[in-house]
């Protein structure tokens, strides 16, 4: 492409790889600027993918050429860094989750809108060619009247993971645990295919890591279409099991496992599916954010995810902590 849209990465941890490769393999960006609060660190990304390194996040942003900011650092630093953004005129690709508080997640939603940037979050499940031909079937009406519709993740992290970073298992910068930082992918996808949660009753808990927050959660889902579900979300299963969603309508079941639909029958019968192109959630799915942002820039349109899409997962995961520390049935818009 003759003039690609040029992006900078904020944060060298490890998901920052991915926005590094992401941008390298989409012809619409290249990546000109790297910062971290770590300068050896920063320097040495910067130099493995040929960007050049910024000492201070203000000196970043004031680079003219820089047009979108990937902001990679925890999640806890998420708003005042997306709001720094906008208001130096910077586009966002802001990590999940977008913020950690709800307040804070309209701020920056506020801010993007009165400077006239755009703001997307990261959930690259939702590139998935199955989940997209799932989200249309279903729209579609293909399993009609919804009834019961449940996620399940159960995966693995050790101690040793949360210990690897100051900040992971806390609430000040992790703002959660097993809900907040890996079933949020799987909780936002639910909710996209399904719709919106009108009301959560759940408990949280750390049932083996030392850590703040929750290592294994459940709650209780009534859906805004009268639909009701289940969400299970763990960090402690071992092995590692992976998440799974089903969909039960009036007129049949979809059930979708780790970016597969592995059962689709309606009205009786097999639905025939298409072969989808080959997808791994990573690298692909961020490399398919990266190119949307960059085309929503050049076409003038909004990206595919929006902040805006970012708020739905957050109330849900924020609505079952209240819910668990309130022992009681919680009303989403009542967090509103």
């Amino acid at each position: 492409m003759d003039n690609p849209v040029k992006y900078a990465i904020v944060g060298c941890g490890i998901i920052a790889d991915i926005h590094a490769a992401g941008i390298a393999a989409v012809e619409e960006a290249e990546l000109i600027a790297v910062y971290d609060t770590d300068e050896e660190k920063g320097r040495a990304f910067a130099a493995k993918y040929g960007a050049i390194f910024f000492d201070s996040y203000e000196a970043l942003l004031a680079e003219s050429r820089v047009e979108v900011v990937n902001i990679c650092t925890p999640s806890g630093l998420h708003p005042d860094q997306t709001i720094l953004a906008a208001q130096a005129g910077k586009h966002i690709i802001c990590e999940k989750p977008i913020a950690i508080q709800l307040k804070d997640a309209r701020r920056m939603i506020a801010t993007c809108h009165e400077y006239g940037v755009k703001l997307t979050t990261v959930f690259p499940r939702r590139m998935s060619p199955a989940a997209q031909f799932l989200k249309a079937f279903l729209t579609g009406g293909g399993l009609g009247k919804l009834t019961l519709c449940n996620a399940f993740v159960k995966i693995y992290r050790s101690q040793q993971y949360y210990d690897s970073a100051g900040w992971r298992g806390t609430w000040e910068m992790d703002g959660g645990g097993a809900m907040m930082n890996q079933g949020i992918h799987t909780i936002d996808l639910l909710q996209w295919l399904v719709g919106e949660i009108k009301t959560v009753y759940g408990r949280v808990e750390a049932k083996q890591r030392r850590i703040e927050v929750e290592d294994t959660a459940i709650a209780l889902l009534q859906y805004e279409n009268d639909a009701m579900g289940v969400l299970e979300v763990t960090t402690t299963a071992d092995p590692d099991q992976g998440q799974r969603i089903e969909i039960h309508g009036e007129r049949g079941t979809a059930v979708y496992t780790e970016d597969r639909i592995t059962l689709l029958h309606a009205d009786g019968e097999p639905v025939q599916l298409p072969d989808f192109e080959p997808f791994q959630v990573l690298p692909d799915g961020h490399r398919m954010q990266i190119r949307d942002m960059a085309l929503s820039i050049r076409e003038g349109r909004s990206p595919n995810v929006t902040g805006e899409d970012g708020v739905h997962a957050l109330e849900i995961i924020l609505g079952t902590y209240t819910s668990s520390n309130q022992r009681q049935e919680i009303e989403l818009a009542s967090l509103r």
